[in-house]
């Protein structure tokens, strides 16, 4: 899609200098761009790097104009290129078609503007909504519901009662509603405790490749609204998630934890059971939040077992120092010695 600068300026709500007609049909970084393509920069330290780009758009804020190129003046600019980018280049739209290929059970409730690929398997009971997009080698088991214009990408499944509302978005390799990981011991052996729950996956939840959802034990795993959940990330039973959190790469989250409303939990960090994340809350990568911890809202933790970020900076600091303190405390030691000999 061909737009011009002054078009996006308007879609935008923000104000352009240089050449309002310059041709917009792509996006790019400021190495790669072509003259159509719209680049960035978020600080001041990327002029030169737009200065010297084919690009002839760029949005910024404030500022000078780079010689040669039409400015886009935003107070925000990555946020408002991830805008144009969306608006420059709006998501691919299968034709609605099902594949002679896919096995669907007679009684599932597909709508008429829905895509199924190849060698995908809808069990019975289904709902899938309109204008939702099924990839090839898909598994949706029994009596789940699939609300519109969601995607599941190829090599998704989704075992039976799994719910997933409207515009969600499932990479490869996801696999939603398994079996939680509870056990009892108990004369001998380890007894499997009832695995009979659901998942809900709420609107505008994006799920990144081979991360694993589990079903509640006896209740709900829910990931709210507009959460953003990265690759290779464990969601354990009944665990709740808020409204538009991020949960980065290989995080994992044992069972019945509860994180709230726009938290940011960054890579490698591990929850234990029955831990608690209030709002607004920012977990290191790596972290280890122990089973029962409360974070509380706004707090910024860091380190195994979590703490504070000003703490976990200060004892980090003084455990690089220990080989220094260890050698300052031998001479000590030695001097000692020295001093209580007899002359």
């Amino acid at each position: 899609m061909t737009k011009t600068a002054g078009e996006l300026a308007e879609y935008l709500g923000a104000n352009l200098t240089g050449d309002a007609n310059a041709s917009i049909s792509g996006v790019a970084n400021p190495e790669d761009a072509s003259a159509e393509d719209l680049i960035y920069a978020d600080s001041a330290r990327q002029l030169a790097r737009v200065a010297n780009s084919r690009a002839v758009c760029v949005i910024a804020h404030a500022g000078p104009r780079p010689a040669g190129k039409t400015l886009i003046d935003v107070a925000n600019p990555k946020l408002a290129f991830a805008k144009a980018a969306a608006w420059l280049l709006p998501p691919q739209k299968p034709k609605a078609d099902i594949h002679p290929t896919a096995v669907i059970a007679s009684n599932a409730k597909i709508a008429k503007s829905v895509a199924i690929g190849a060698y995908v398997v809808i069990e019975e009971g289904v709902q899938v909504g309109e204008g939702s997009w099924i990839e090839p080698f898909c598994f949706v088991g029994k009596e789940s519901r699939i609300g519109s214009s969601c995607r599941l990408h190829p090599h998704v499944t989704l075992y039976a009662g799994s719910v997933l509302r409207d515009r969600v978005e499932l990479h490869s390799g996801t696999v939603i509603g398994g079996d939680g990981f509870g056990y009892v011991f108990g004369e001998g052996r380890q007894w499997k405790f009832p695995q009979k729950g659901t998942v809900v996956i709420e609107d505008d939840v994006e799920v990144g490749c081979n991360t694993a959802i589990d079903r509640g034990s006896l209740g709900v795993t829910r990931i709210g609204p507009d959460t953003k959940i990265d690759n290779l990330v464990q969601v354990a039973h009944n665990v709740q998630i808020g409204e538009h959190s991020i949960i980065v790469s290989q995080v994992g989250i044992s069972g019945s934890t509860k994180i709230g409303k726009g938290v940011v939990v960054a890579g490698q960090a591990g929850f234990g059971d029955h831990a608690v994340v209030e709002d607004n809350a920012v977990i290191g990568g790596q972290a280890g939040i122990l089973p029962g911890k409360v974070i509380r809202s706004g707090q910024v933790v860091w380190g195994t077992p979590s703490r504070p970020l000003e703490k976990f900076k200060e004892q980090h600091a003084w455990f690089a120092r220990l080989p220094e303190l260890a050698r300052r405390l031998r001479a000590l030691e030695q001097k000692a010695d020295k001093s209580r000999q007899p002359e």
